[in-house]
This record gives C-alpha cells, sequence and structure tokens, in this order.
C-alpha cells in the first residue's frame, strides 16, 4: 500500500532529484528536500507539522515563529530554520523590518491556536478573554490572533497565505468570524477560499477534520483552486501492521484502572461513555482495527482496539504521518506536538496542488 510519493537524491544519477513511491511508514532519511517550489515562512509552527508537509512538496521552508521556545527546540531539531522568532506574533509585527527573503515569500503559512474555536472546549466562554493556553504557556488572547496573522501577511505581502484551524470554525456562532476573517484578507488584497478537509482521504490514518483559509493575492489574477482529495483511507490495523519492526521507546501507556474495569465491555470503535453507568470517559475512545483512528488530540482518547493501553508513540506517529526518526526531548513532548500539529500529508497535498494549478514559481 502506497502512503507516500517523496523526494529522494540518486547518487547514480549524477546527485538527480528523483521520486521514489514509499510504501509503509517514512523517516527523514528517505527523503530528500529540494527547496526548488518557492520560500516559505511558518508562524504558529509548533514542532514543524506543517513545515515537513511543504518540505516533502519541494518548498524550502527559510523561517519560522512560535512562542514557545521548549517547542522551538523540537522545531529546531527537525528544521535549523534560518530564520527564527520565537516570540509572540504581536511582537513579530512590531518589528520594524525583516530579512528581504520575509518579504519575498510564495508561502505564509500559519495556524493559529484553536483553543477559542474547538467544540471541544468552553468556545464562546474564552472568547475576548486572556487565558494561559496550553499554546506557549503564556497568557494571552487566542480569539484575535488570526488577525494578527493577516496583519503580518500585510506587511509580508506572499503571493500565498494558507492557514489551518479547527473545524468548530464553521459551526454556530463561530461562523461571525469567518465573515471578519474574510474581510479582512479582501482589505489586505486577497481572495480567499474555504476548504473543509479530512485527513483520512490525504493518506493520513487519522480521521482529522481541518479548515483551511487559502487565500491569493487579488493583483496576482489566479484562478480559483480546486482542492479535492479521495485517497482510499487507510486504517488502524494496516497502519499498525507496517510498524511491527519499529523498535517502540520505552514509555508507560497503560490505561487507567478506571477505564480497565469496562474495557472488555467496549467494542472497537465506540466511546467508554457508552459502557459507563453516568456517561463518563465519553472522550475515550477504543480504536478500530477496520477504520483510521479518530482525531489524536493532546489528551490521549485514543485506546488500542485489543491490548489494555493508550496507542504507542510508533503508532501515533504513523497515524499522524510524521516520519519515525522524528527527533524530540522527551517522548511526552513529541505525543503534544503530534496533538497539536497538522499532519504533514495534508499540508504535502495542498502544496502538490498548489503547484500543480498556481505554478508560483513562473
Amino acid at each position: 500500500m502506497i502512503i507516500l510519493t517523496i523526494h529522494v537524491l540518486d547518487a547514480g544519477l549524477n546527485g538527480m532529484n528523483k521520486c521514489k513511491k514509499i510504501i509503509g511508514p517514512w523517516t527523514l532519511k528517505d527523503a530528500y528536500f529540494p527547496k526548488d517550489q518557492g520560500k516559505v515562512f511558518s508562524c504558529f509552527s509548533c514542532a514543524g507539522g506543517s513545515t515537513m508537509g511543504y518540505k516533502l512538496a519541494g518548498f524550502d521552508v527559510i523561517g519560522c515563529n512560535e512562542i514557545d521556545p521548549k517547542i522551538f527546540k523540537m522545531y529546531k531539531m527537525n528544521h535549523n530554520p534560518k530564520y527564527s522568532y520565537v516570540m509572540s506574533i504581536r511582537d513579530m509585527i512590531n518589528k520594524d523590518s525583516y530579512p528581504d527573503e520575509l518579504y519575498n515569500l510564495d508561502i505564509l503559512d500559519g495556524s493559529p491556536p484553536c483553543t477559542s474555536f474547538s467544540t471541544a472546549g468552553v468556545r464562546e466562554r474564552d472568547w475576548g478573554k486572556s487565558k494561559k493556553f496550553a499554546e506557549g504557556q503564556a497568557l494571552q488572547r487566542l480569539d484575535d490572533l488570526f488577525f494578527e496573522f493577516i496583519a503580518l501577511a500585510k506587511k509580508l505581502q506572499p503571493k500565498i497565505i494558507i492557514a489551518e484551524n479547527v473545524a468548530g470554525m464553521i459551526k454556530g456562532k463561530a461562523k461571525g468570524y469567518i465573515k471578519e476573517i474574510v474581510k479582512a484578507y479582501s482589505d489586505i488584497g486577497y481572495d480567499t477560499q474555504l476548504f473543509l478537509l479530512n485527513a483520512d482521504n490525504m493518506g493520513v490514518p487519522q480521521s482529522r477534520q481541518r479548515v483551511f483559509f487559502i487565500s491569493r493575492k487579488r493583483s496576482l489574477k489566479l484562478s480559483k483552486l480546486k482542492l479535492k482529495f479521495n485517497e482510499k483511507p487507510i486504517t488502524f490495523g494496516q497502519a499498525s501492521n507496517m510498524i511491527k519492526d519499529y523498535k517502540n521507546p520505552k514509555e508507560n501507556i497503560k490505561i487507567f484502572d478506571c477505564l480497565i474495569l469496562f474495557f472488555n465491555k467496549v467494542p472497537q470503535g465506540e466511546s467508554f461513555g457508552n459502557y459507563h453507568p453516568t456517561g463518563s470517559y465519553f472522550s475515550y475512545v477504543k480504536q478500530s482495527y477496520k477504520k483510521p483512528i479518530q482525531t489524536y488530540t493532546t489528551h490521549e482518547p485514543c485506546i488500542h482496539p485489543k491490548e489494555k493501553r493508550f496507542l504507542s508513540y510508533n503508532e501515533l506517529l504513523i497515524c499522524s504521518s510524521f516520519p519515525m526518526d522524528f527527533k524530540y526531548e522527551t517522548i511526552k513532548k513529541a505525543r503534544w506536538a503530534m496533538g497539536m500539529s497538522v499532519p504533514p500529508f495534508m499540508i504535502q497535498r495542498i502544496a502538490l496542488e498548489i503547484i500543480k494549478q498556481w505554478n508560483l514559481r513562473n
């Protein structure tokens, strides 16, 4: 089963770049990143899931912005950016100037923190408030960071702006933000399209819906982008079989004793809450071998179909489309990063369509 077409450097071709179909998991050692499709700068970069996707598509990701210095260390270990702004995006906007390359970007990428829009949180109660959120462990408002991202775009004037967020942005009262965001893009000279995409038909063994705002500079007169992905879903059973030869790092992933009490009653693919007398533990789901895993979050609700444990680190790597040799300081941080990040294959698929339809290098 083919899950990735990757660039490799073939010495037999005098160093020429060619494509190789990778069957099963991939590693950074497998990949050659040609950097010939354009320049990208990533905001709210986390550990670099989107960065990996752009690099797999052949883009040169020249830098990043990340508020959390601890998470930036992980980004640097895997990507070693040329330019880095380890600070809030508000502080970055206040800079008087930037390197010339940042004024000549093909793509400005960003995933503004989404806690305030997630349907899993308190949503409207958090809007307009400053809190200590997980992102950066800093006191900050999250619901206006999208507009700060657009303010940076106004200064840098990239050809394309790609912003990712949770599907909750297009539900309920949050829809009002959509109109404001699209208008803010229009006011700085960009036409915007929204796409609701699911990672499970983009080569990722995980059902993960995300909204993508893809904005094109009006003066470039680019046609509307068409995105439709129909890759056959990869089940957890298929994904887990592909990593049998990968040794798991040492970690305690046994489920809680309170969950063990109900483990045998819960069928694959169902929530523990359906079998608890009071409906508790509804967010904990026993995965199914016959489906992609559910959306993986930082709360680790993904439980193995047959074993009384959470999914292992290696299982999460392949189900998040991260490389098997992803570098980290601690497994806990790496697990958190995968829950927060855009799966690399999602971005790679989008980036390949942008190359195909818009050809930004001409």
